[in-house]
């Protein structure tokens, strides 16, 4: 009996023994991870659509392989801190891509845009060789906008933000709802930089919803022969395609044979405008190919080539997003050479305009050298079950959505683009202080310059003399020029893509 009893007892040791195993192994198992559901999103879009995929360790493949690997990865960060992680050196070869959470207040500029401004359009430029100290030379005004209602004038230019010097630390206040303005009364050059003395008292700014027309100006100048059209063109924004194309309407009445093509401050927008803006200026070549759009290779059955067409699409704002309305037919001036005013803020669409049309017609450009964005992206969206391009399937659980850079475009012919595009003939940037006054005005060294080329005259204004050696190339203005990063080239409808 003792045996038996001991035996028993060693057996229900044994057993016991076994449960506390048991439970430890259960103590001890690996917990799954839930992946925040945003990072997902952005980690998963940027892992399909992000042009440098496969130059990023951390999109591979291979970082979903384990699930709570990947939510350890993924989690913890808030999502704009996973997106920017995310880029290809950022900063150098990837300026542009961009995440934004619509309930802030960012600064963009897309293909169709009501968005909060101060109405007036600035480029920042460095007082002296140090890079430290700025100015900001106003390039134009919005009609009707609070910086118009403000008495701001294009050519004014900034020297203090809220009362403090512009520099290159808070430049980027000039972005911000409101803002308080010290203006120049005077601009002075010497050797080694400039020299300004203040107006007294400032000009307030407070933002409002804009949805500003790119379609700023136009003039005809008559020359003898030469019928000569002014178009003063800020952005490729799609709902304002109408607009353009009735402003070339406009210029067919007006008899114009020659065009000055004002892009300076256009920054890029859509890639279906680029296209269709180069029908209007000549019209003759419908049906060819006009870009070829390169993406990675989980995309490459979106590579093809745009083609022109004798149709442009009309879009209105639904949502804030470029809704389709109707096809128009495009007023072609069928021209075969055009002049083209650039400068450090003429970017993505505006460089395409100017790379893929000349391959076509003669393009004669005046200014300063290009930005060099020759890539371009579409809007990525919370919308998993279609491969996060719609906006109507998106998740409104959150307003995150991505601008990652998502391709690179080259002309009809494929040419390697330049790191950027040097104009025909350059103007000094600081020659346009002083100088710059109302569209049209010839004492613009720009417009000019254009006029002179295209009538074989000297033109006599009353032009005030800089009498400066500065000559800042754009690598050090474009650090301080916000616009432009703000701008890109962008896709509506990838199904319009031709292959």
């Amino acid at each position: 009996m003792k045996l038996k009893y001991l035996i028993l007892i060693l057996l229900v040791g044994l057993a016991f023994t076994s449960c506390s195993k048991d439970s430890d192994s259960d103590s001890d198992a690996v917990k799954t991870v839930v992946p925040d559901e945003i990072n997902d999103f952005v980690w998963k879009a940027m892992n399909s659509w992000y042009y440098w995929q496969s130059n990023v360790a951390n999109l591979s493949d291979s970082k979903i392989t384990s699930s709570n690997n990947y939510a350890n990865f993924i989690n913890g960060k808030t999502p704009d801190a996973l997106f920017y992680s995310l880029l290809y050196q950022r900063g150098t070869v990837d300026r542009f891509s961009w995440i934004e959470n619509s309930n802030e207040v960012v600064n963009v500029s897309k293909i169709a845009e009501v968005k909060k401004s101060g109405g007036f359009s600035y480029g920042v430029y460095p007082k002296d060789l140090n890079n430290v100290n700025l100015v900001a030379l106003i390039n134009y005004i919005v009609p009707g906008s609070p910086a118009d209602l403000a008495g701001l004038k294009r050519g004014d230019v900034i020297t203090k933000i809220n009362g403090n010097q512009l520099t290159s630390s808070n430049y980027d206040q000039l972005a911000n709802t409101q803002v308080s303005l010290t203006l120049a009364a005077s601009v002075g050059f010497i050797s080694t930089g400039l020299v300004t003395t203040d107006k007294a008292g400032t000009v307030n700014v407070t933002q409002t919803e804009i949805d500003e027309n790119p379609v700023a100006y136009y003039e005809k100048k008559v020359y003898g022969s030469k019928n000569i059209g002014y178009l003063v063109y800020n952005s490729f924004k799609s709902d304002y395609n109408d607009e353009l194309n009735a402003a070339f309407a406009k210029m067919q009445s007006d008899g114009i044979n020659e065009l000055v093509l004002d892009l300076r401050y256009n920054g890029g927008g859509s890639l279906e405008t680029a296209v269709a803006l180069a029908q209007m200026i000549n019209g003759s070549f419908t049906n060819k190919p006009y870009a070829y759009l390169d993406f990675n290779a989980k995309h490459n059955s979106n590579d093809g080539f745009e083609n022109l067409s004798d149709k442009v699409k009309i879009f209105n704002l639904v949502d804030n997003e470029p809704t389709f309305q109707r096809d128009e037919s495009i007023n072609s001036l069928s021209l075969t050479k055009i002049y083209v005013l650039v400068s450090f803020q003429t970017a993505s669409a505006s460089e395409l305009t100017i790379q893929c049309l000349k391959k076509y017609i003669s393009v004669i450009t005046i200014g300063e050298e290009t930005v060099g964005k020759f890539v371009g992206s579409n809007t990525l969206y919370d919308s998993p079950t279609s491969n996060y391009t719609s906006y109507a399937n998106r998740s409104t659980k959150h307003q995150w959505q991505l601008q990652p850079i998502t391709f690179t475009y080259y002309n009809k012919d494929k040419d390697v683009n330049p790191t950027k595009i040097t104009p025909n003939h350059e103007i000094n940037p600081y020659s346009t202080f002083l100088n710059l006054v109302e569209f049209g005005n010839v004492k613009d060294p720009c417009l000019k310059k254009a006029l002179e080329l295209i009538t074989g005259q000297t033109l006599r204004t009353n032009t005030q003399n800089t009498n400066t050696s500065l000559s800042f190339r754009n690598d050090n203005l474009a650090s301080f020029n916000p616009t432009n990063a703000a701008k890109g080239l962008y896709i509506e409808d990838f199904k319009s893509l031709k292959q």
